[in-house]
């Protein structure tokens, strides 16, 4: 027997979360006989005990657990996506995770749950992802949204406040929010953080009183620009109430999605720490250059940064050559692009400044470059957006890049109980 299999008996064994993005949500492979995760592509799975589907059905529709044995049909449950969920639960610490097809789904799946208790009421913390502050402000959803200052949460809420709702750092200005204080604030209403830029490599907001983690998937999660996806992290209470909006209103995640997501989340620590490096190094860099007026770098870190020129941004986004001008983020390519032309055009032109996002402010996502390649592009692209004293391109920086902090560098995550030995790959 080798003994270094877990077993069914086998006590928890704490695991670093690079260990732990590797192997959450494949832990019963080797008792399959498997080696690569099953991407199961069934949109409906046959059966011929029609009695117990619909007890199965009626017990999903009661409790929105996850149906015990086999699949049902795609849009309830599938055993790929199922395997994503449980890794991204791991890495956040949480209880349970629910996938859908886009951040934004994800995002409207959790409105959706709030309002059918009738808390409708939304407090929510400047700046946001543009597309989630029109949601909000828009009411398509029949929310209403009030926004503050961090400061300002507690006197904000009001009985039918069934949220408040953060990203830290913030999109596109990389402002940070002290996720424990604003928990406080919170009282009994549940935080929800948007994770999408730190990913739970630099951060685990539950671990600080949040009790809901959003991310757009599509970002550092799949990190290679090739799919969409959404996943709300949080208690299995929620998460069953979350799994009965997916199941009504449709917004599920493609196997495929899940397949990719998953492998994903296994190299997410290594994308993580390389890119953060970077954008550290352009951030500093960035910094005591003359054509640029300000730059923005979280204090946690991270593969994102903004930074504000003296000259035409848009002549920086038509002049990188390597760099591709683009929306999104999050990928093994850096990008750059233009927030208040781009992701947050859909917010209203007062709103937008008053929260930071400036018409000078470009947003970069540092990928696995070179940084010397990086930089190169970037002083080309200041030196065409004119304004400011030019400066020639470096040579190789001898200096010390600055320190990324991570906040989960070392952190220990609780081994799952037990391994899965079902007799076909990740059926529930």
């Amino acid at each position: 027997m080798n003994t270094d299999t877990p077993t069914v008996d086998a006590a928890p064994i704490p695991r670093a979360l690079a260990t732990e993005a590797v192997h959450a949500g494949r832990e019963d492979l080797a008792a399959l006989g498997l080696h690569a995760v099953p991407l199961d592509l069934s949109t409906t799975y046959p059966s011929s005990d029609s009695r117990g589907e619909a007890a199965r059905i009626d017990e999903f529709a009661a409790t929105g657990a996850r149906p015990d044995g086999p699949p049902v049909y795609a849009r309830l449950d599938n055993p790929t996506t199922a395997r994503f969920e449980d890794g991204l639960a791991r890495l956040e610490g949480a209880e349970s995770a629910v996938a859908f097809a886009s951040g934004m789904a994800a995002l409207s799946a959790v409105l959706l749950a709030r309002a059918s208790e009738g808390l409708r009421h939304v407090v929510a913390v400047r700046p946001l992802y543009g597309c989630s502050d029109h949601l909000l402000n828009a009411g398509l959803l029949g929310t209403e949204v009030t926004f503050v200052e961090p400061d300002g949460i507690a006197d904000a809420i009001r009985p039918d406040t069934g949220l408040v709702m953060v990203e830290t750092p913030a999109n596109p200005t990389l402002a940070e929010v002290d996720i424990r204080a604003v928990a406080r604030s919170c009282g009994p209403v549940p935080l929800l953080v948007d994770n999408t830029f730190a990913t739970p490599v630099l951060q685990r907001p539950l671990e600080q009183g949040a009790r809901i983690v959003l991310h757009s998937a599509t970002k550092y999660l799949g990190g290679h620009g090739d799919v969409l996806g959404g996943v709300v992290a949080c208690d299995e209470d929620f998460a069953r109430q979350l799994r009965q909006v997916r199941f009504a209103t449709g917004g599920v995640l493609h196997p495929l999605a899940g397949y990719l997501l998953l492998r994903g989340l296994s190299t997410l620590p290594v994308r993580m720490r390389a890119a953060s490096a970077t954008a550290a190094e352009l951030a500093r860099r960035l910094a005591a250059d003359p054509r640029v007026a300000r730059v923005h770098y979280p204090k946690l870190g991270g593969a994102m940064v903004a930074f504000e020129v003296y000259g035409d941004p848009h002549a920086v986004i038509a002049g990188v050559r390597l760099i591709t001008p683009a929306v999104s983020l999050g990928s093994v390519d850096s990008l750059i692009q233009h927030p208040a032309s781009i992701s947050h055009r859909i917010v209203a032109e007062g709103d937008r400044r008053s929260s930071g996002v400036s018409d000078r402010l470009l947003r970069m996502s540092a990928g696995l470059e070179d940084v010397e390649d990086l930089w190169r592009d970037l002083c080309e692209a200041l030196s065409a957006a004119g304004a400011g004293r030019p400066v020639p391109v470096p040579v190789a920086s001898t200096t010390v890049p600055v320190p990324v902090p991570l906040y989960v560098r070392d952190a220990v995550v609780p081994a799952p109980a037990r391994t899965r030995t079902q007799s076909q790959p990740a059926a529930r």
